[in-house]
């Protein structure tokens, strides 16, 4: 990365954790991220979930055709793992060319009511992974009623996930959307197996960002904001330098109507400007120069793809963040909206 007061030039990054949705919204945001992300790893928690080879494939076809014809743009498909999901399905899957499988735990945020029951369910699944060498993306949260929401990350690494990497320790794992300390801790201190993703509401905001003064709900994501205190430690480990922490939107588009209303759908967007978001966070830490290794390089490194070959240029200056866009027949609310970010592509 070329470095100077006003302007960086960065290899084109990746968004190792995005969903697009399918349909009509798909077709409203997929064209975002493409224009900014060389490739993306892309959710596979529609309705119904994508749960073998031929629903990734069909999947991976509808999103291409929704891209501009240009467009270079990959998307890198998943399969939802459920307490049925077999060996031969998981094979059958990487030989599709499936780059990954993702854990809910059942209930833990938007379409996963048909994921894992209890971790035991998926261990074939887990051998045949390992075996495999395919990735585990794990979605982080215990979701027992009695367990603090603020709490629920911290319980699952120590109730599953930290039986998971002693039980399959080959098993490479990306632990996606870190909230806590904690988790910056458990991956710090695990095997080079282990990694995760960070996304730009989680470094930008904390709870009181999202509660003091009105609840915000175009704010409102699962795993949930946490205390100043965590977001300060993701911070810090997103701008170290550490491969182990590399770029995932978790960006979520929902209709801004069903974002205002009692459903309180989980989920922030941020895919139209998600690349300044980040230069914001990191520029903010005064660590603008370690931002390319966590959005181009570390991700696909861990995935064990080559680098984009493309660049992007980032210049310094204020610009506004749009108050929406449009989205299937109403408006979708971007992540800081109609507030003032300092980077912007060009």
């Amino acid at each position: 990365m070329q470095k100077n007061t006003t302007q960086i030039n960065l290899i084109k990054p990746d968004d190792w954790h995005l969903h697009v949705r399918n349909g009509k919204a798909l077709k409203s945001v997929i064209s975002m991220t493409a224009k900014q992300m060389g490739r993306a790893i892309i959710m596979p928690n529609l309705n119904p979930p994508v749960t073998d080879a031929n629903g990734a494939n069909a999947y991976r076809e509808e999103i291409i055709s929704a891209l501009p014809k240009d467009s270079v743009f990959k998307p890198l498909m998943v399969l939802y793992l459920t307490d049925k999901t077999t060996s031969e399905v998981i094979t059958q899957a990487y030989n599709a060319g499936v780059v990954a499988v993702k854990l809910y735990p059942v209930g833990a945020t938007t379409n996963s009511d048909g994921g894992v029951t209890n971790i035991k369910n998926i261990y074939r699944s887990l051998e045949t992974m390992q075996k495999l060498g395919m990735l585990l993306l794990v979605h982080g949260e215990v979701t027992r009623s009695e367990v603090d929401i603020f709490d629920r990350e911290a319980v699952f690494i120590d109730e599953v996930l930290a039986q998971v990497t002693s039980d399959f320790s080959e098993l490479k794992i990306v632990f996606e959307h870190i909230t806590t300390k904690n988790a910056v801790d458990f991956v710090r201190e695990s095997s080079d197996n282990i990694a995760a993703t960070i996304t730009p509401q989680h470094l930008l905001n904390n709870r009181n960002d999202m509660l003091v003064g009105g609840i915000k709900p175009h704010t409102y994501c699962l795993p949930v904001l946490k205390r100043v205190e965590h977001q300060r430690g993701l911070i810090e480990a997103a701008t170290s330098g550490n491969p182990k922490f590399f770029l995932g939107t978790d960006s979520a588009p929902h209709a801004k109507t069903d974002k205002e209303s009692s459903c309180g759908c989980a989920g922030v967007f941020s895919a139209p400007h998600a690349i300044e978001l980040y230069a914001q966070a990191f520029d903010q830490a005064g660590a603008i120069d370690k931002l390319e290794g966590f959005a181009s390089k570390f991700g696909a490194d861990f995935y064990g793809l080559a680098h984009n070959t493309s660049t992007i240029t980032l210049k310094k200056q204020d610009w506004v963040v749009p108050a929406s866009y449009p989205f299937i027949s109403g408006d979708i609310v971007p992540f800081m909206a109609e507030k003032t970010l300092s980077w912007k592509v060009v």
